[in-house]
């Protein structure tokens, strides 16, 4: 005589999806006040001209690393929301992996200290770490735009815009003239703001919607 365990009911926890959308949100606001703050507080910063990088080196560079830290983990939010709410395919799954890789990139990027001061002590691996955030921000909003379609139409519209829009914007950066490169990034950094902010919007909206 057999016995067939019974499979266990899945859960859909509204509840748990909103927070992690709503801290993303979050997370870039916070990143977004610390810049803020930071070119006020760092004496001779010139926020045309220097990037974000210069506002990480020196006696203030905390004000910023709270800023990557907290945006770090809204790129982790993301990665934990887009595997609870699997909206299917092998591209849904690649662009979950790499949200976490991504918030592990920034993490890395803020916790080596190796931008704005001309640091060549032992292994300096910014550069490389910057060509990997690159390529993902390109990849990831295109991972994500067609299982967003299941959500709304509109989703996948916008995030395929991103990754458009950074794909082309993003390599200019390498060949601009220091005196403008700072408010470019600055730019760039909106982009990325904007994949995570849609990405959070799309979750809040999943979990609010009738089952």
């Amino acid at each position: 005589m057999s016995y067939q365990a019974a499979r266990p009911e899945i859960q859909r926890d509204e509840a748990f999806v909103i927070a992690l959308s709503s801290y993303a949100i979050l997370g870039c606001a916070i990143f977004g006040l610390a810049i803020l703050i930071a070119d006020f507080v760092v004496p001779n910063h010139d926020w045309i001209a220097d990037t974000i990088s210069d506002l990480g080196a020196g006696k203030y560079e905390f004000i910023v690393d709270i800023g990557i830290y907290a945006f770090s983990a809204s790129l982790v939010s993301v990665a934990l929301a887009a595997s609870h709410v699997h909206l299917g395919g092998w591209r849904w799954s690649v662009g979950a992996v790499g949200f976490a890789l991504l918030a592990l990139i920034v993490f890395l990027v803020g916790a080596r200290n190796e931008y704005g001061d001309n640091d060549s002590e032992g292994i300096v691996i910014h550069i490389y770490l910057v060509y990997v955030l690159g390529l993902l921000l390109a990849v990831l909003p295109w991972a994500m735009g067609q299982g967003a379609s299941r959500v709304g139409v509109n989703y996948r519209r916008v995030l395929f815009g991103f990754s458009a829009l950074w794909t082309t914007s993003a390599p200019i950066f390498f060949f601009l003239p220091n005196n403008v490169d700072g408010i470019y990034e600055r730019y760039l950094g909106l982009i990325a703001f904007g994949v995570v902010i849609t990405m959070a919007m799309l979750f809040i909206n999943y979990a609010r919607s009738p089952r």
